[in-house]
């Protein structure tokens, strides 16, 4: 069966500022960025443990934890993630080509993990220092001013770090791409605070390139595609400034994200919704904002019949078991169009705002395919041709 591709429709959400357009009107301003798909085999293979530790890290996060870089907890390299989708980003005058990991849950655009930083006429040492840790890694460093390149797009005087040593980044991965906008409407908590010396917040190249007129909207979405091969291969797009039409069909949904709830929910992009299984909507979540609990995982595996396979850490199920698997749905409430979220100011303009109005519930569903790992790439995560593993972990 032939899949979409599929549009991370919540980083549009969480990214969308000082829009001027109501109702949503989709423009041809924006770009569009090719994704590399890296699959890496010689790491870890148990997927669970991995996303538990992400799980964990995200749980523990918030702006003071820069302060102290505090190994272990249960964290896992980088190198270790089976998947990871990069792409290729211009530095410097004359420019040098960077690979750099696509991180939509960080803000900071940094290199030097992989190929060195290459300073040229347009570098400028701010005389700073950074130092960023993330839930699998951590780098420490120096702060330049320096020309980026994005595709046709040229941003002058970006911030990037430039690391003098890293921890946790796998190779061929030369620093990270951040496309979270540091503006501080996206949450109470701006996630490029307290990691450059000189205090403050760092704008993003996304920041930059609304500021510098590049594109109006402070959008990023990302699409992918399903693949079947191994290595590396250009099966994403990473959208800057608008929404491409292409990557979706039907109606595109705005919903309510956490700002003023504390916790882990609020620091990043936290949304209301629960999980129900089959037409008979059996509750595997109730409604909840952020990480999902184990005892969802349980009643998931008690619904599916799965059982935890020991190589993989993923649920694995019979033949059989697939033939009865019925649908995930996942309901997410307050959901509008964009319209809904904005009003308008005396100057004519709009802007996003938070509202406790109860509204219209989106359900979205995921049918058999979309809860198995697909089975070309058993082997990628150490498990069995002929298996079938669910991906819900």
């Amino acid at each position: 069966m032939a899949l979409l591709p599929f549009l991370l429709a919540l980083v549009a959400i969480a990214s969308a500022t000082d829009v001027t357009a109501t109702p949503l009107v989709v423009r041809d301003s924006f770009l569009t960025l090719p994704l590399a798909r890296h699959v890496n085999i010689t790491g870890s293979q148990s997927v669970l443990a991995r996303d538990r530790a992400r799980a964990r890290a995200l749980r523990t996060h918030s702006s003071d934890s820069r302060s102290e870089y505090k190994p272990g907890g249960g964290n896992f390299p980088l190198s270790d993630l089976v998947t990871a989708y990069t792409a290729d980003v211009l530095i410097g005058t004359p420019p040098t080509s960077y690979t750099l990991l696509v991180d939509t849950g960080s803000a900071n655009t940094w290199v030097g993990a992989g190929k060195p930083y290459v300073k040229t006429g347009s570098s400028v040492d701010t005389g700073e220092t950074v130092f960023i840790i993330y839930g699998s890694g951590a780098l420490f460093g120096e702060e330049f001013m320096d020309t980026v390149k994005i595709g046709p797009l040229t941003i002058h005087n970006q911030s990037i770090g430039v690391a003098e040593e890293t921890f946790g980044f796998p190779a061929g991965i030369d620093g990270i791409l951040g496309c979270r906008p540091s503006a501080s409407r996206i949450g109470p908590v701006d996630l490029t605070a307290g990691t450059v010396s000189r205090g403050g917040t760092v704008p993003t190249v996304l920041d930059n390139a609304v500021a510098q007129g590049l594109f109006r909207d402070e959008i990023v979405g990302i699409s992918f595609e399903p693949s079947n091969c191994e290595g590396t291969s250009i099966n994403g797009e990473l959208t800057f400034g608008g929404i491409d039409p292409r990557r979706f069909t039907g109606r595109l949904d705005f919903v309510y994200v956490h700002r003023l709830v504390p916790g882990c929910a609020s620091l990043y992009v936290g949304i209301d919704q629960s999980i129900t299984y089959g037409l008979e909507r059996r509750t595997i979540l109730s409604s909840a904002s952020g990480i999902v609990d184990t005892d969802a995982f349980t009643e998931y595996q008690q619904a599916t019949g799965g059982v935890v396979d020991s190589t993989t850490g993923l649920l694995k199920i019979t033949k059989e078991q697939y033939a009865g698997l019925k649908s995930l749905f996942f309901h997410i409430g307050e959901v509008r169009p964009l319209s809904a979220f904005l009003i308008p100011r005396t100057s004519g303009s709009t802007e996003i705002i938070i509202s406790i109005l109860a509204c219209e519930q989106n359900t979205y569903e995921f049918t058999q395919n979309a809860q198995i790992w697909p089975r070309a790439l058993n082997a990628d995560i150490g498990g069995d041709a002929g298996s079938i593993y669910l991906v819900v972990a």
